[in-house]
């Protein structure tokens, strides 16, 4: 199926459909995704369609290592979004805020600057019924007062991770609790963390440089 400019949500969420199998998470098997059938053709050939219309490649299709572990923490340690309003910053499948949610969260949102994604959110939400509100739009030095944020894979280019560790610490110092996973990304600042959780994840091989990965949960601490 191809991408065309201009898509509804019915549509996108058609291509979503046509395009994903519904599967469990593999270290997260409490919820079910739609992710990709056969991830490098769909990434090839998605991606190129994508770029064309300004819009990011489809990270929605996978259930990546840091979101895997991030989601496994929040639903063995509840208590962190238990009764909280969470934001889960680029939520991508929604695993994360899935995971808050069953996990207690008052509220979550998933926020994505893919409108692909917040289709895809919507459509895994409701798949493990539960309730996450997509948001769509680049979110990053926005302060919404959220208790909680979790940030999944959010350190594989430069630019970005400084931009979002810069706006998660004046989160962090207003009195949000800031949790990122990471299966050892390249720009993470791992001087300005502190270790929750460690786990090996299975992952999609053929976009990672290995189909299990070293994870771990990282709480993010004040400077000084």
């Amino acid at each position: 199926m191809a991408i065309e400019a201009g898509l509804t949500p019915e549509a996108r969420a058609a291509f979503i459909a046509q395009e994903t199998s519904v599967l469990p998470v593999p270290h997260v098997p409490e919820i079910r995704l739609h992710v990709a059938h056969e991830a490098i053709s769909l990434w090839q050939r998605t991606e190129d369609e994508l770029e064309a219309m300004g819009l990011p490649p489809p990270f929605w299709a996978f259930a990546w290592a840091g979101g895997q572990g991030l989601a496994r923490y929040v639903l063995d340690h509840p208590e962190v979004v238990a009764g909280k309003r969470v934001l889960d910053f680029a939520s991508g499948s929604g695993l994360v805020a899935i995971a808050a949610m069953m996990a207690g969260a008052s509220a979550c949102e998933g926020a994505e600057i893919d409108e692909f994604a917040i289709e895809a959110i919507g459509l895994n939400a409701a798949l493990n019924g539960v309730s996450v509100s997509p948001r769509l739009g680049d979110v990053i030095g926005i302060d919404d007062g959220w208790d909680v944020i979790l940030a999944g894979d959010v350190c594989y280019e430069q630019g970005m991770a400084s931009r979002v560790i810069g706006w998660l610490e004046r989160l962090q110092e207003r009195g949000a609790s800031v949790l990122i996973g990471d299966p050892g990304r390249s720009y993470l600042p791992k001087a300005r963390l502190e270790e929750c959780a460690t786990y090996m994840v299975k992952t999609v091989g053929a976009l990672e440089d290995n189909e299990i990965k070293k994870t771990c949960v990282w709480r993010l601490i004040p400077q000084g």
